[in-house]
């Protein structure tokens, strides 16, 4: 696919661009109407895609929960292996499209990996993740960066002190998600491992406070996002910090996205998860 076409769908799910818009400039690339709506489906997620795991895996115990966040009750999504305990435990932070069913089945798939895993829904102050994906994606706009940083560390304690929990406590994310992993490592201390997929660095002058362990995993054709890496690397390099970076070539943005046919690459896809799967389990 023309990669003009992913770098429009990208300002337009980010930046956010007006859909008329990115229509029209769609309509512009394909050289029709026609062809533009065709690839709409192949560029956005498809909610009807079969989970990996099932929502009813008889191998997994799961629940809908909350946790008391700094502007009230944060919802999530909690799964682990029937009858475990004394797990290492992951937060995973999802797209700016909230807490959705691929995301859900993300969260199932590290609990069979034998963690404690709590899919995080960062839009309950706003009443939570409505159906609607476009609607979700506005909403993102109207949360308080400093408050839904705050909501992320509160999940950090509440993991932390859980029953079936070790103590130990990691988040990965996903492009929003991902930036949100930078960012509740600079504000959380306890944290113990983050994973970042294709999110936003942080600020350099941040990283300092940073301590835990990052792994980082970045698309080749992301300029958007790799524009950042540079400034990042040298930060985490000046100030000591353990982290080690991937950027995989041919790679899009959102490439770990099953659900989005167009950016979805699953050999890339395939080896990062067994990088985040190691990494959790050398540090949870």
């Amino acid at each position: 696919m023309d990669p003009r076409i992913i770098e429009l769908y990208d300002e337009y799910t980010h930046a956010p661009l007006d859909r008329r818009v990115f229509l029209e400039r769609l309509t512009k690339l394909t050289g029709s109407a026609a062809a533009a709506l065709a690839l709409v489906p192949l560029l956005e997620a498809g909610p009807a895609h079969a989970a990996i795991v099932p929502a009813d895996d008889p191998r997994l115990e799961t629940s809908r929960i909350s946790y008391p966040g700094v502007t009230g009750e944060i919802k999530g999504y909690l799964a682990r292996p029937k009858g475990a305990s004394k797990l290492g435990a992951v937060i995973v932070i999802h797209e700016n499209r909230g807490l959705t069913a691929h995301i859900q089945d993300v969260t199932r798939r590290i609990a069979l990996e034998g963690f404690l895993t709590l899919g995080v829904d960062m839009l309950s102050p706003l009443g939570g993740t409505p159906a609607n994906e476009d609607m979700a994606r506005e909403m993102f706009g109207k949360l308080d960066a400093g408050q839904t940083v705050q909501n992320l560390v509160a999940a950090v304690t509440f993991l932390g002190k859980h029953a079936q929990g070790n103590g130990k406590v990691g988040a990965v994310g996903f492009c929003w998600g991902g930036g949100m992993v930078g960012e509740l490592a600079v504000h959380s201390p306890d944290l113990d491992a983050g994973v970042v997929y294709y999110g936003r660095q942080p600020a350099a002058a941040d990283v300092p406070k940073i301590q835990a362990p990052l792994l980082l995993h970045y698309g080749g054709l992301d300029t958007r996002i790799n524009a950042g890496i540079p400034a990042f690397e040298e930060a985490l390099k000046n100030a000591g910090k353990k982290y080690t970076l991937h950027v995989y070539e041919g790679a899009n943005h959102a490439f770990n996205n099953d659900t989005s046919e167009a950016r979805y690459h699953k050999p890339t896809a395939d080896l990062a998860w067994s990088r985040t799967v190691a990494f959790f389990k050398k540090h949870l």
